[in-house]
């Protein structure tokens, strides 16, 4: 049992507060925001929209379409008690779904990219990808994006969803094949299921918008 007053449950508190900003077709239609803003990328069927419900401990606030792929939007949604907003959360568009016209695919991506490339508010990515089926090509060109990015000081961490489908030495196997894909970059397990990964993500993001220092880490996932 997390204690109340502890960092996790200050930060878990924090996410709670998560409520419905804005919706934007398009980059220009986003608002400026001028406070830190955290990204949530991933495929149709990672599980991010289940990811950010269980961070924020609300059952609908990202809604998953009935049709994989089909929700082209970024929404974003923001944080902070009071009704102040100090941090914002961005939900892009699931990619890589097979039944979304071409068309479409190629224009998202360009948008994610325009996005992920020159949001000036944005402090970290999150992106999920379910370890079943490893970082695909999509993912792949998604990390070369805003690798330079991530050499200026983006934090990147890559969550691996459904964990509660692994066992221990899949597990382990998923972590190390993501770190290597992802050049040292940060890894975690997560289970919306078993709650694995649930305190340790929700430090971190606070942690990105707040300042490194505010708490104490949590121990990282145990080396393979």
């Amino acid at each position: 049992m997390t204690s109340p007053s502890s960092p996790a449950a200050v930060a878990l508190g924090w996410l709670h507060t998560a409520r419905f900003l804005t919706t934007a077709p398009r980059l220009e239609f986003l608002p400026p925001v001028g406070v830190p803003e955290v990204a949530f990328v991933g495929r149709s069927n990672a599980g991010k929209s289940t990811c950010i419900n269980t961070l924020t401990q609300q059952k609908r606030l990202a809604f998953a379409s009935k049709t994989p792929g089909r929700t082209q939007a970024i929404n974003l949604f923001a944080l902070g008690k009071q009704g102040e907003t100090d941090a914002v959360l961005a939900d892009l568009p699931g990619y890589g779904y097979a039944a979304v016209p071409k068309a479409d695919k190629i224009r998202w991506q360009q948008v994610m990219a325009n996005y992920l490339v020159t949001r000036e508010s944005l402090r970290g990515v999150v992106m999920l990808c379910d370890p079943r089926h490893g970082l695909t090509e999509l993912d792949d060109i998604l990390l070369e994006v805003i690798r330079p990015r991530v050499e200026q000081g983006l934090k990147l961490l890559v969550l691996l969803t459904k964990a509660d489908k692994l066992n221990r030495a899949e597990a382990n196997k998923a972590l190390s094949i993501a770190r290597l894909q992802t050049a040292g970059g940060e890894v975690k397990l997560f289970s919306a299921l078993k709650r694995q990964g649930v305190e340790e993500t929700a430090l971190l993001l606070w942690q990105w918008t707040h300042g490194a220092d505010d708490h104490p880490a949590l121990p990282a996932d145990p080396a393979p």
